[in-house]
């Protein structure tokens, strides 16, 4: 599928917030952390607000040229730096500091994320609920992986939803060691892939 990508800019955080915002609405880990549809609706385009910010200030953000799609993306060294959890607090008390669950959502993605080797790391993908399925997501990961094939980088992500991991695993990840289950939660399945020759 011919998708034209471009990378993504200040001007273009609104954007990504909604697209974010949308396609992650009824997603499990979202409406874990937000439990109840009205609060959802109120409060999680605040959370990918936060989440945007960060990549754009420390990673990079790949949008679609028609605006139906965004990835967010990190460079994460072989050592990544430690600070805690500090930055899940700073983002909690942001966005909502009654909601522990914010917190805890990034401590236990950050406790099972690998270290030791260098890669690119997927935080989200968002596709306009009424393009999904129709290999736009696929494509704009795909342009990524290339470039990590290329370099011989490896690529790692948390796949939210059986839907998702399904689509990562034809794009050649592989869950990394066990799945994460979530307290009172769904599940969540760290995947690790490989740079291909």
């Amino acid at each position: 599928m011919g998708v034209a990508i471009r990378a993504a800019g200040e001007g273009d955080r609104e954007l990504v917030v909604r697209l974010l915002d949308a396609a992650f609405q009824d997603d499990p880990v979202s409406s874990w952390v937000f439990p109840g549809t009205e609060y959802r609706r109120e409060t999680h385009h605040l959370l990918m607000g936060a989440f945007a910010d960060i990549v754009l200030e420390e990673g990079w953000i790949d949008v679609t040229e028609d605006d139906t799609a965004c990835a967010l993306w990190m460079s994460v060294p072989a050592e990544p730096h430690d600070d805690g959890g500090e930055g899940f607090a700073q983002v909690r008390a942001a966005v909502d500091p009654a909601n522990a669950r914010i917190e805890q959502i990034g401590l236990l993605t950050g406790d099972v994320h690998p270290v030791g080797r260098p890669h690119a790391y997927l935080w989200m993908i968002g596709v306009r609920p009424d393009r999904q399925g129709e290999g736009v997501g696929g494509a704009l990961i795909g342009s990524v992986l290339e470039r990590c094939d290329r370099e011989g980088r490896p690529a790692y992500l948390e796949a939210s939803s059986a839907r998702s991991r399904s689509l990562y695993e034809r794009l050649g990840f592989r869950l990394l060691d066990r799945p994460l289950d979530l307290p009172d939660g769904p599940r969540m399945w760290p995947m690790w892939r490989d740079p291909r020759d």
